[in-house]
């Protein structure tokens, strides 16, 4: 038999990957399993957005290839989704790269930047994707401890103390995946002199700007901060497009280019129609968002009083599509919680640990679920 690669052999299949199909086998046998697990919007995205696509398709461009680098006026409505909310300026055509989704740009930025051998900070919990990523480009992941004393935010006196002369890249998320911590500027300025001091790339991975939070923030608005830092974002959460897989990355051309570099020899562009769609829902109004909002509180609020029946703790400030709750002192394991939730009462949630070590004790509910669901699951702890 023809072995594998090597690299393979420090990549774990994706947790919600395996866990699911254990979900579906308990839904086959008749199980009324409800998955509060995963983060993909039930929601549709705007009208505008739906028609955008559907006019496209007569277009004589619409069945090409398409630009690696996307359409310009994608790009421009890129520029412009950023310099209304973030108040951030960029140039459509060098510092922004159109993705298939945000998570390809994960793996294309660390195959642009990292070696072998090569460091990478990693938050620990955060998005498994990042140290998953080094393990495939055979980089050595440098987990850094994330906690609720400290509002999930690094420890930069413990950073400092730490040897970071092979560390190339540092992965930040916020607002933070999966706590829901929402970040502000006073933390982006540290990370941007810390990331000058060090030389070190900071990539802010920004989806959930938008979800349950008055004041969305990029780490690219702080003097100095292209010098040394990119930013992810995607139209998955933001617009209810995840299935689309809409992306972008921006930064100085410098690191554009590089990512591009990687990006044109694995792709061959996103569909035309895609692309006009997502034009179509940058150019959402401030409407959009409040009626999107005004769903995911009554959800939260509703998933609040599943955290308290179950004796759980949770931070009432935090945002984005999923509510972290702490789990009981005398539970002491979160995937026995969650297991024991999946096959006594058919409800599956995500435990921390699958976010790292420091995710232990915690779960993490999604909002991703109609308000009938949500009340469906409350009358099972009645």
């Amino acid at each position: 038999m023809i072995t594998t690669a090597k690299r393979l052999d420090q990549v774990q299949e994706y947790y919600f990957s395996q866990k699911l199909r254990e979900v579906r086998e308990l839904q086959a046998k008749g199980k009324p399993v409800i998955n509060m697990g995963i983060g993909s919007p039930d929601l549709a995205p705007a009208t505008a957005v739906m028609e955008a696509v559907q006019e496209a398709m007569s277009q004589p461009a619409a069945h090409q290839y398409q630009s690696y680098q996307g359409l310009p006026e994608l790009r421009q409505a890129m520029a412009g989704f950023y310099a209304t909310h973030f108040k951030v300026n960029l140039n459509p055509d060098s510092e922004i790269l159109p993705l298939m989704g945000s998570k390809e740009g994960i793996l294309h930025i660390a195959m642009a930047f990292l070696n072998e051998g090569d460091g990478v900070l990693i938050p620990n919990p955060g998005y498994p994707t990042y140290a998953s990523v080094a393990n495939l480009v055979g980089a050595e992941s440098v987990f850094y401890d994330l906690s609720a004393e400290r509002n999930w935010e690094p420890d930069f006196e413990a950073l400092e103390k730490q040897d970071l002369s092979r560390v190339k890249l540092m992965w930040v998320s916020y607002p933070h995946m999966p706590t829901g911590a929402i970040g502000n500027r006073t933390l982006f300025e540290k990370l941007i002199a810390f990331a000058k001091k060090h030389r070190i790339l900071i990539v802010n991975d920004n989806p959930y700007s938008f979800i349950l939070n008055e004041n969305p923030e990029s780490i690219l608005s702080i003097p100095g901060a292209m010098e040394v830092a990119m930013e992810l974002n995607s139209l998955s959460k933001t617009f209810n497009m995840a299935g689309w897989r809409v992306g972008m990355v921006m930064g100085k051309k410098e690191v554009i280019q590089a990512v591009l570099k990687v990006k044109s020899n694995m792709d061959s562009g996103m569909f035309y129609g895609i692309q006009k769609g997502a034009i179509a829902a940058l150019k959402s109004d401030s409407d959009w968002f409040a009626k999107l909002n005004e769903v995911y509180q009554t959800r939260r609020n509703l998933v609040f009083k599943l955290a308290r029946k179950l004796n759980c703790t949770f931070d009432t400030n935090s945002v984005g599509l999923f509510v972290w709750a702490k789990l009981p002192p005398e539970e002491k394991s979160a995937e026995a919680f969650v297991d024991k939730l999946l096959y006594d009462k058919n409800l599956f949630i995500a435990p921390g640990t699958i976010f790292g070590s420091n995710g232990e004790g915690y779960i993490r509910f999604s909002l991703c679920l109609p308000e009938e669901k949500i009340k469906e699951i409350l009358k099972r702890f009645e």
